[in-house]
């Protein structure tokens, strides 16, 4: 079994269902007391999201870099970041070790292919929605991406600001918190059901939270959450020979 490199701690609850999702599914294939063999390396969330709130990417991708090759030189045979708006940094990561990087955006891409979509939405923090390093990499796999908003007075779509600015409130300050509200996922299922009118044919969670307020079972449209894709292609690359 090869051995997992996770840079976590962004947030520490995404990264607890990493790690769960993770070792669950190795137990599930292989049986008995299997576990994962898994190195983390944690971050602290605040001095990552004060940076990305300050614009300081760079020193966002030092950070993770150096995370990086801590793993690498503790033994890890590839990596993970354990969140979506980092994965915006992945090009200097992976520039910085010779372990490969597992990105997130494609687990996410090959589970749409395999169901036979080519336009989905995508919810996530505004750096993700807003900027191209997730959409780009999706088309790459020939999949179009929607990001919320609302029918302009001209009769075309047009970005929903507020409504992207809310689904990062929520983000942040109550699911990196774990703080579960009906109300939130109320909006959120509205969110989906407008990218559902715009034609959107599934639903990117592209916020390792997400999947803590929405499932299969009280989304409006075919959900592909990113956080267990990305462990599931995770646990497919330690067995692999």
């Amino acid at each position: 079994m090869k051995t997992i490199g996770i840079i976590g701690g962004m947030s520490p609850e995404s990264t607890v269902l990493y790690y769960q999702i993770i070792n669950r599914e190795i137990n599930r294939r292989l049986g008995g007391n299997s576990s994962a063999k898994i190195i983390l390396d944690s971050l602290n969330f605040a001095e990552i999201v004060q940076l990305q709130k300050s614009g300081q990417w760079e020193a966002a991708a030092e950070r993770l870099v150096a995370s990086a090759r801590r793993l690498a030189s503790a033994g890890a045979d590839f990596l993970l970041i354990a969140t979506n708006t980092m994965h915006k940094n992945a090009p200097a990561v992976e520039a910085a070790v010779a372990i490969p990087l597992l990105h997130v955006v494609d687990a996410t891409a090959a589970a749409i292919q395999a169901q036979g979509l080519e336009r989905v939405g995508l919810l996530g923090t505004s750096f993700t929605m807003a900027e191209d390093f997730y959409r780009e990499r999706m088309g790459r796999h020939g999949i179009g991406t929607l990001i919320p908003s609302y029918l302009s007075y001209t009769g075309a779509w047009a970005p929903d600001f507020m409504g992207i600015e809310e689904i990062d409130r929520i983000i942040f300050d109550e699911l990196c918190r774990g703080e579960i509200k009906p109300g939130s996922a109320e909006f959120f299922r509205q969110v989906i059901d407008d990218l559902r009118e715009q034609g959107a044919q599934g639903v990117i969670l592209g916020c390792t939270e997400i999947c803590l307020l929405i499932n299969e079972e009280n989304s409006p449209l075919p959900v592909f959450d990113s956080t267990r894709l990305h462990a599931l292609a995770a646990v497919d690359g330690a067995l692999a020979d």
